[in-house]
Parts: structure tokens; C-alpha cells; sequence
């Protein structure tokens, strides 16, 4: 099983970048992850917000691999503990599918992503940066796949 970090956005800060990098590194054995930036719609004075959120859901959706299990990271998602989130990933095992991971953009995914997602996962009510969440996102999974290897990083 494979999976692949989908995030709305581009250019993240160096700081973000080392620290995905870090988790990535320490994920790949257990689960390799990928980063796919997708190019934020345009936005601004005179501009269609909807129209920028429907042409990131395009990107997204043309991103995806084929015949993932689609987790879309979204507020009213189903929150989890890192215990719940280790629960999924074993369940996400069983299903013998690579993941995809969706970050979407700052209005939050379109329609068409949201109908397409297997399951919604929120990281909480806090509003987050979404460059940030990529940063999340990795260390969360890393925190489970050691869960279920009985590795000692997760010490609750």
C-alpha cells in the first residue's frame, strides 16, 4: 500500500518542507507517501471563488491514482485520536487500495472531491494553515503506522 499526499498549494516554507520530508523519510517503510502540489485557483478582487474552488477539485481529481481510498481532510469530517487514526490505517490495509489524501484550498475541497471521497477526516474545529496541515497529515500517519508496528514513538 501506497499513499499520496494531495494538497491544494504550492511552495510551502522551508520549515514545512523539511518537516514533511523528516516524516516521509520515517513513514517509507511502513506506508511511502507522496506530495502532489496542485496549483491554487485564482482568487482576488473581480474573481470567482467558486470557480476557483471547481478548477482545484479538477486538479485534484485529475491527480488521484487509479482506484484509491479517498480520505479528504475536511472540518465536519469524522475527527480521530491517534489510536482511532491507527484503527483506520489497519483498516485501510485490509482494503488492499493505495490512499490518497486530500488537502484542499482555502474555501476547502469542491463537490465533485467531496462526492468522490470515500471517507472525510477532520483534524479538529481549529482552522489550520493549510501548508500546516500537510505537516500534520504526515506526522499523524507516521504516528500510527508506528502504533501498529509496536514502535516506541507513540507514547501515550
Amino acid at each position: 500500500m501506497k499513499a499520496r499526499l494531495i494538497a491544494t498549494g504550492e511552495r510551502a516554507p522551508a520549515w514545512v518542507a523539511q518537516g514533511f520530508a523528516e516524516y516521509q523519510k520515517r513513514l517509507s517503510h511502513w506506508l511511502p507517501l507522496e506530495l502532489v502540489e496542485i496549483e491554487p485557483g485564482l482568487r482576488g478582487k473581480g474573481r470567482d471563488a467558486q470557480r476557483a474552488i471547481d478548477d482545484e477539485g479538477r486538479r485534484v481529481i485529475a491527480a488521484l491514482p487509479k482506484q484509491p481510498y479517498v480520505v479528504a481532510l475536511d472540518v465536519p469530517g469524522k475527527p480521530y485520536s491517534s489510536e482511532q487514526l491507527s484503527q483506520r490505517m489497519e483498516h485501510w490495509r485490509t482494503l488492499g487500495r493505495d490512499l490518497a489524501f486530500l488537502i484542499g484550498g482555502p474555501e476547502g475541497h469542491s463537490a465533485d472531491v467531496v462526492k468522490l471521497a470515500d471517507e472525510r477526516w477532520s483534524l479538529g474545529p481549529l482552522t489550520l494553515p493549510h501548508m500546516l496541515v500537510r505537516l500534520v497529515v504526515a506526522e499523524q500517519l507516521y504516528r500510527a503506522a508506528a502504533m501498529l508496528a509496536n514502535h516506541p514513538y507513540h507514547r501515550a
